[in-house]
């Protein structure tokens, strides 16, 4: 049996195990938040945003975020379909509603022209995920929220080092959530990133990421408001530091095993892997294959053929509105349609040219000799 190529790992070294150590047995006391703001201050230096905000994860990043611009019960937040429930569950928890639109064909992302239809006077935001490091088109996404008044949020929880028009995903909208968990490009086990340019909205977020409590206050344990408890801890924020001393590596990693899937699957007919438009630079955190429908090949025969060469491979996102707590909105025809025929493909920092070139195979062989 062939060697099992794993779809994804961390990247740890020395300098994470040294760092982590550090905190673990210094990072108490006064010295229990070196780390968390060393990490801050690294990454909105990285990202070329005013304030950022560690938190315990890309969805309580969202949360806070939300909560910060005031969504709440009966408000709508328009959303593509095509998503993990992480990037819809802040919303409900809110006592809000997801409102589910389709996707491109080619982007997988949320389409503009389904946004702009889908407004109403209760649209409290609109969330533009970047799937899989792929990027939404946020020129036109913002100039619809700037028409209407409604914030344009970037859940860039996957797409860390990808570039649109010069400017770094999760930098361009009201707000911007990433996610640092263990599959992604730089990572601190869990945890996440909440960033803004908005100085009102940052003073607010930090008060609710903390229970509540203002940083000015200084009466010991006495919040101003109800808040919440999503705060990063010190040594998860030294494996992020760390981390980040190697982000150029880290995504010019990712980018280079996007490039060789690209080139091993030259010239074969069918297969879409993650686009790159024109402006437009991708930190690949998941290389996506999507075939066409004439090649007959669904997901379960990508998964079998996979299986049988002992390669692990993660299925495509299902619609959102496809799953039991939400209303069923088969309308959203790429949503329902693209997960049938599409399959993640293995990407993990270290993995050897080798194994790339035998997931590639797999994939020339179903095209060629079908399943």
């Amino acid at each position: 049996m062939n060697e099992r190529i794993l779809y994804t790992k961390p990247s740890i070294t020395d300098l994470e195990v040294s760092y982590a150590t550090d905190a673990a047995a210094n990072g108490w006391g006064e010295r229990c938040y070196d780390y968390i703001v060393r990490f801050e201050g690294g990454f909105k230096e990285h990202l070329g945003v005013r304030y950022a905000i560690a938190t315990s994860s890309c969805t309580g990043a969202l949360h806070l975020g939300l909560a910060g611009l005031g969504v709440g019960p009966g408000d709508e937040v328009i959303m593509a379909d095509t998503n993990w429930i992480a990037s819809a569950a802040p919303i409900v928890h809110l006592g809000a509603n997801p409102v589910f639109v389709d996707i491109l064909p080619d982007s997988w992302c949320l389409d503009p022209e389904q946004v702009e239809a889908a407004i109403t006077p209760r649209t409290k935001a609109i969330l533009a995920v970047h799937l899989y490091g792929n990027l939404c088109e946020m020129d036109k996404l913002l100039a619809i929220g700037r028409t209407y008044g409604i914030p344009v949020v970037e859940d860039a929880a996957e797409a860390i080092g990808s570039v649109y028009h010069g400017n770094k995903a999760g930098s361009m909208g009201t707000f911007g959530t990433f996610s640092f968990h263990g599959t992604k490009t730089l990572t601190t086990g869990e945890g996440g990133m909440f960033v803004t340019n908005d100085s009102a909205l940052y003073e607010k977020v930090l008060t609710l990421s903390n229970h509540g409590r203002a940083a000015g206050q200084i009466k010991q344990f006495w919040p101003d408001m109800v808040g919440f408890k999503y705060k990063m801890s010190n040594i998860q924020a030294a494996i992020g530091c760390a981390q980040l001393e190697r982000i150029d590596d880290l995504i010019s990693r990712k980018r280079e095993i996007l490039s060789i899937y690209r080139s091993h699957l030259e010239g074969l007919s069918g297969v879409n892997l993650n686009p790159e438009p024109l402006g437009v630079t991708l930190g690949a955190w998941m290389p996506t294959a999507v075939l066409d429908p004439a090649t007959g090949i669904n997901r379960d025969d990508m998964l079998k053929a996979f299986r049988a060469q002992n390669i692990d491979a993660r299925v495509f996102f299902w619609p959102l509105s496809g799953l039991s707590p939400f209303e069923p909105k088969p309308s959203n025809k790429h949503a329902w349609d693209i997960p049938n025929r599409a399959i993640n493909l293995p990407s993990y920092h270290d993995i050897p040219t080798t194994a790339i070139a035998r997931v590639s195979a797999v994939l020339r062989n179903l095209i060629n000799h079908g399943a």
